[in-house]
This record gives structure tokens, C-alpha cells and sequence, in this order.
């Protein structure tokens, strides 16, 4: 992760191990303005202070702090602040295969978003892209606003949701606990299971109330507070478990357990 700071801008920028994400940009511009140029990528784009002002073929649009902005790939754009204390944003680049040649129509007429939910995941998933070790989480939120992305811009009449799939779900549970500790991409699933990562995401969360990477993430815990009672130091611990680092299980382990791993070891007879 790569940072630089002037007077009037801060910059971080990073490649996340995330399929479909190409580049995740945050930045502070105060008096900064993109000149029109292009991006090979889809940009989306939200903002937390200020707001951007920008042109997309030949129109003018703006970003207030609830919408999000989809930016197609090749499609010539620029943009300046449109306060005077300038405008914080949050990027992610996503791959052209991620959203489809089909929808670049439709988000050149509404480039800007004005949806709750979907305002929700985007800043969901950035906070998890900021932290190495959840990629599946990531790759679960990214699915996600995949979908709404294209239910919105491709509006459909009501339906009924899909039927349940607990075979799915059953079988997508044995795969995560056979690997507890390699861990399990999304998309990998998807391809070993012969089921969009979509659906997957809805039928396990379905059937468990509870979303794949969170399962996981839970099995890595419960093997943690296994090896920490049997007195492993937390740094083995961390990785005999299946987390990035120690860093990481500490995060997950105080979130679910409500101690450290340390203090949790420590007070164990």
C-alpha cells in the first residue's frame, strides 16, 4: 500500500489478492481537477466529504456523499471538486468482466446511484479491502453489490425470491470445513461447485443465517481457542488457524470472543 501527501491532496493506493478488483484508490483532493481521460476498468466511486463534479459524455454530474457512481470502462470523464473544502473519495477498480459489456448503455445514462444498500455495501467492502486475510469476505461483499449494481440498472418486475438450495448449502459447508485453514476463494467454490458465487452467497446464508466468510471465519476462531487453551502462543496460534497473522486473529478473535488471544490464553486452567 503506497501513500503521499502535498498541501492539498493524500493519496493511498493498492492491488488487493481480490478477483475482479484491479486497483483500490482513496484520496483527498482540495483544488486538484482530472483532466477527461479514460479508464480501462469500471470505476466505483463513492464520496465521505464534499462532492465531485464531472463530465460524461457531454453531461454534467455530481456525487453528494449518498451515491454511488459507476464510471464505465473507455468511456472519456473528468472531474473536479464541487465545494471549497475540496472532496474525500473511496475507488474500486473493477475488472470489465465483472459487471459486462451490457450494462455500459445504462450506467453512461445514470452513471449516479442514489441507493441506500447499495451506498452500505460499497463502504462495507473497502473496510474490508484495507485489511489483509478477508479476501473471501471481500469477495463475498464484491458478489453482492455486483448484483444489486445490475438490478438497478436493470430494473425487473417483482418476483419471487429463488428457491432454497440446501444440497448447495450443505455441500459448500463441508468444502469450507475441509479448509479451515487453507482457506477458500469464492470464485473457487463457484467453479468446484458448478454454481454462481451469487447464489452460493444466498444459499448458504439462507440455510445458516450466517454468510460463507463469516463461517469461516468462525471455524478459525473455534480451532484458535482449541490451540490457545493447549497453550500455543498466539503468533503460532494465528497461522496453525488459518489467519494472515497475528494481527488478524487477534481482530477476529476479540470481535466474536471479546478478549484478546493473549488474555485469553493466559486466563486458561
Amino acid at each position: 500500500m503506497a501513500a503521499r501527501q502535498s498541501d492539498t491532496q493524500e493519496v493511498t493506493a493498492w492491488r488487493p489478492s481480490v478477483p475482479g478488483v484491479t486497483e483500490v484508490f482513496h484520496a483527498r483532493f482540495t483544488e486538484y481537477a482530472y483532466p477527461m481521460h479514460v479508464h480501462d476498468a469500471w470505476t466505483l466511486l463513492i464520496v465521505d466529504d464534499g462532492a465531485v463534479r464531472y463530465d460524461l459524455e457531454r453531461h454534467q454530474h455530481g456525487t453528494p456523499a449518498d451515491t454511488v457512481t459507476l464510471l464505465p470502462p473507455h468511456v472519456p470523464h473528468n472531474g473536479s471538486p464541487a465545494t471549497a473544502d475540496g472532496f474525500r473519495k473511496r475507488v474500486v477498480y473493477l475488472d470489465e468482466s465483472v459487471l459486462g459489456e451490457g450494462l455500459i448503455g445504462p450506467a453512461v445514462d445514470g452513471p449516479d446511484l442514489r441507493d441506500p444498500l447499495l451506498r452500505r455495501r460499497v463502504g462495507q467492502l473497502h473496510s474490508v479491502l484495507v485489511r489483509a486475510g478477508d479476501e473471501l469476505e471481500a469477495e463475498s461483499r464484491l458478489t453482492l453489490i455486483g448484483e444489486r449494481l445490475r438490478g438497478l440498472l436493470r430494473p425487473r418486475p417483482a418476483r419471487p425470491g429463488p428457491p432454497a438450495d440446501p444440497v448447495l448449502a450443505r455441500t459448500l459447508r463441508e468444502l469450507l470445513d475441509e479448509r479451515v485453514t487453507d482457506g477458500l476463494g469464492l470464485e473457487e467454490a463457484a467453479r468446484l461447485l458448478h454454481a454462481h458465487p451469487a447464489h452460493l452467497v444466498r444459499a448458504f446464508s439462507g440455510a445458516y443465517g450466517i454468510a460463507p466468510h463469516q463461517y469461516l471465519t468462525s471455524r478459525r476462531v473455534g480451532r484458535a481457542r482449541r490451540l490457545l487453551l493447549d497453550g500455543v502462543p498466539p503468533g503460532e496460534t494465528a497461522a496453525a488457524a488459518g489467519f494472515y497473522d497475528q494481527a488478524h486473529l487477534t481482530r477476529h478473535f476479540r470481535r466474536l470472543v471479546g478478549v484478546t488471544p493473549g488474555r485469553y490464553r493466559s486466563s486458561a486452567r
